[in-house]
């Protein structure tokens, strides 16, 4: 074995050794009634329960994994379609780095594909949908496009007898019955939240100040961010200091005042950021710097999701962002069209769900490749082109 993986492998079992004691530890930190994300309370034995869960998926997320685990059979490639990526916001990194993945496996299949960008809003993302319509294309893939807000112009589409599959785009992965999406693709949302939860009450040694950042209107967001604030309560020695609703459009003119008016008012309670996306840390990280907060924190932050270029590059180089739970956003995308042609082709979609995972400095020297990007070694394209029966 060289000295790098001896390396590596004594990390991970220091880290294996101070989960089980983190496990036990917290199992005696919650308080009775620890309040819920709903205000009701919940007995000693069920937070006891909610923060095994989360330490134990915590342990497998930091896992490098090399096997694939998806489908390795379906319809072999429907052929001349024409389909349309319909983007949330192009300047979110996960509905970017999914929309590279799409391109990458429209071309593999040998499909034409147009990508449309709904630019952060309402309106402009049911003119999006509009516009993909009117283009009469096989299939449309609503990237990170919530299904409840834009319901109307998605039954549209698919009245039209457009095939839909989303990304982010509904708070569980599967088919959504109103408005009708063939699948939604994405991580189990409350296992993403429970894992990023679970890595700042280790890093804090139970003793986090949280700090949760979310937006409305997004259900796997909002479902993220209920289930963080649920682990966090659910340890006594941690604090959620706020829980700030600010729309992912805004963060660039929101973040760095917001940041530094939690400085303000928590000076150094605050010890852990947590986001539903990595987008709000691109913001809240210039300001800490212009606060004069050594890189090192506190706070730090921990995103549950996407894993974007520039998150990869603060937790690479120890600038305030300590993890992010990312999501393997190219595979995203090539599962994505997979699941897109076996609608065209009239079958059942695949039911693959990618297992969690988190990045840190420990794990990112595998798992963060040379584009920053979290891209796992299961050899997916291989797996879809041989499905498609394409070279």
């Amino acid at each position: 074995m060289s000295p790098q993986l001896l390396l590596i492998g004594q990390r991970r079992g220091r880290r294996m050794a101070f989960l089980a004691a983190a496990a036990l530890a917290i199992g005696g930190c919650a308080s009775p009634g620890a309040s819920t994300s709903t205000g009701a309370s919940t007995s000693p034995a069920a937070t006891n329960a909610l923060l095994d869960e989360a330490m134990g998926l915590l342990q497998k997320a930091e896992q490098h994994t090399t096997t694939w685990d998806g489908p390795t059979s379906g319809p072999k490639a429907q052929t001349g379609k024409l389909v349309v990526y319909v983007a949330q916001d192009m300047r979110n990194g996960g509905v970017l780095g999914v929309s590279k993945g799409v391109q990458e496996a429209a071309a593999a299949i040998g499909w034409q594909l147009k990508i449309i960008d709904g630019l952060g809003t309402v309106n402009g993302r049911v003119a999006a949908i509009n516009q993909a319509v009117a283009l009469k294309p096989a299939g449309i893939i609503l990237g990170s496009v919530d299904a409840q807000e834009e319901a109307a112009p998605i039954r549209a589409a698919a009245q039209a007898g457009i095939k839909i599959v989303g990304w982010h785009s509904a708070a569980a992965a599967g088919p959504v019955s109103d408005p009708p999406i063939v699948t939604n693709v994405t991580t189990e949302a409350t296992g993403v939240a429970k894992v990023a939860a679970a890595f700042a009450i280790q890093q804090t040694h139970n003793a986090a100040g949280a700090v949760i950042f979310w937006q409305s209107g997004d259900a796997i967001g909002i479902k993220k961010a209920e289930t963080m604030r649920s682990v966090i309560q659910a340890c006594s020695g941690c604090t959620v200091l706020d829980y700030v609703n600010t729309p992912l459009a805004e963060t660039s003119t929101r973040m760095p005042g917001e940041t530094s008016s939690l400085l303000q008012r928590f000076g150094n309670k605050w010890t852990i950021g947590l986001g539903i996306n990595d987008l709000y840390f691109d913001f809240a990280s210039p300001a800490l710097q212009s606060a004069g907060v050594p890189t090192s924190g506190p706070p730090q932050f921990i995103s549950a999701g996407d894993g974007s270029v520039a998150a990869f590059q603060r937790v690479r180089s120890g600038q305030y962002q300590i993890a992010t739970v990312a999501e393997p956003l190219n595979e995203a995308g090539w599962q994505l069209i997979d699941e897109l042609n076996r609608a065209i082709a009239g079958e059942a979609p695949s039911g693959y769900v990618a297992p969690v995972h988190i990045v840190t400095k420990d794990n990112i020297q595998f798992d963060g490749g040379p584009n920053n990007l979290y891209d796992p070694d299961n050899g997916y394209r291989d797996q879809y082109k041989k499905i498609w029966g394409v070279s």
